[in-house]
């Protein structure tokens, strides 16, 4: 990258000038991931100040067992294997009330798509968890997930987030997206939602009042153009909608899955891609770093490279531990705390909307304000 170029990016940055395709790939090619970093830094400081958010969460995953068995899933499995399972809705139950002590503010419910599950199995999830613990925000099911319960329930992708939002819905998770391109959907993800199905499902959501987040999953066969590609389309959506919350960056774990010859994106990539994003996806609020694939050390060090959440303490994640992950499969809100302050940022505590609960003082490592 000459540097001409990337000062001429830095004078767009710095006048809130929108970045167009020809810099985001100026920036894909550039070694240079300091100067990328403090770009992505200047608009975080922008956007979010000196904060850090997370969330008291915790992660349901309700079966393994998918028709779909994309090439780069680990989780996934067929019913006759071994190791598949399906959660009854007393599991579910029972899972949800077991973290009531922890301040507990999310349930993030995501599976694989079921071949014999009727969707009224998900409905009722959803509402009885509402009725047990109505405080809890319920994000759940990813676009993927919503397109198949609207062919298997034969109803509109509408009708389906409807009943959803009426049994006790709050969000969507931004899952399934993997990348936006039908070349690289079909080679690996074949039998599940498309593009389009994708951006509609969530267009859709926006327009009832549910709000999301968007993700990519980065480092397998997709080219470098593919990813800006997915990051322009995400923003377009958002200039029509506005109801993405966050993006998130996701690099493939190959291990256990049928992608095994490609191997974990490195730190500099992880580092860049979440510095790109934040520089593209101007109109999207936050970059969320998601430490259960990222590894803590990258997670902490993302903060200083455009990305302003951690996601939160998550509760048992089986996804991509069955990759190969090697993260706990749960942090401790101290845990939390104490990266982000040693980052030298101010953690904030948020509910799945944004709203603050807490914020945390430097000094003390103690609540400073209660909202």
């Amino acid at each position: 990258m000459s540097t001409n170029s990337l000062s001429e990016i830095r004078e767009k940055v710095e006048k809130g000038i929108r970045l167009s395709k020809s810099d985001a790939l100026t920036l894909m090619s550039s070694n240079d991931l300091i100067s990328i970093g403090q770009l992505a830094n200047m608009v975080k400081e922008k956007k979010s100040g000196n904060y850090v958010y997370f969330n008291v969460n915790r992660h349901i995953n309700l079966t393994n067992i998918c028709v779909s068995r994309c090439k780069f899933c680990a989780f996934s499995r067929d019913k006759t294997d071994t190791d598949a399972y399906t959660m009854t809705i007393e599991d579910v139950l029972e899972a949800a009330q077991s973290v009531k002590n922890l301040g507990i503010t999310e349930f993030h419910i995501v599976s694989g798509l079921h071949p014999d599950l009727p969707f009224d199995y998900y409905l009722e999830i959803i509402s009885r968890i509402k009725n047990i613990m109505p405080e809890v925000h319920i994000q759940a099911f990813t676009a993927v997930e919503i397109a198949y319960f609207a062919k298997i329930a034969n109803l509109s992708i509408k009708e389906v987030l409807m009943k959803l939002k009426e049994a006790g819905l709050g969000s969507l998770p931004g899952g399934g997206a993997e990348i936006l391109n039908h070349r690289v959907r079909e080679a690996v993800c074949s039998k599940k939602a498309t593009s389009d199905e994708w951006l509609e499902v969530m267009r859709t959501a926006h327009n009832l009042g549910l709000k999301s987040n968007a993700t990519m999953l980065f480092g397998h066969i997709e080219a470098l153009e593919e990813r800006i590609d997915h990051l322009l389309t995400l923003r377009e959506l958002q200039d029509e909608t506005g109801g993405f919350q966050s993006f998130i960056p996701l690099p493939f774990h190959p291990q256990n899955t049928q992608l095994t010859s490609f191997k974990k994106p490195t730190a500099f990539e992880n580092l860049k891609m979440l510095a790109i994003s934040r520089l593209i996806l101007d109109n999207l609020p936050h970059i969320k770093a998601f430490w259960i694939m990222l590894g803590l050390k990258i997670a902490q060090l993302s903060l200083l490279f455009g990305a302003d959440d951690l996601d939160g303490t998550v509760v048992e994640e089986k996804i991509t531990h069955a990759a190969g992950a090697e993260t706990g499969q749960s942090i401790s809100k101290e845990e939390l705390l104490n990266l982000i302050f040693d980052a030298g940022r101010i953690p904030v505590e948020r509910d799945t909307l944004y709203n603050l609960i807490k914020i945390y003082d430097k000094k003390e490592r103690d609540v400073l304000v209660e909202t």
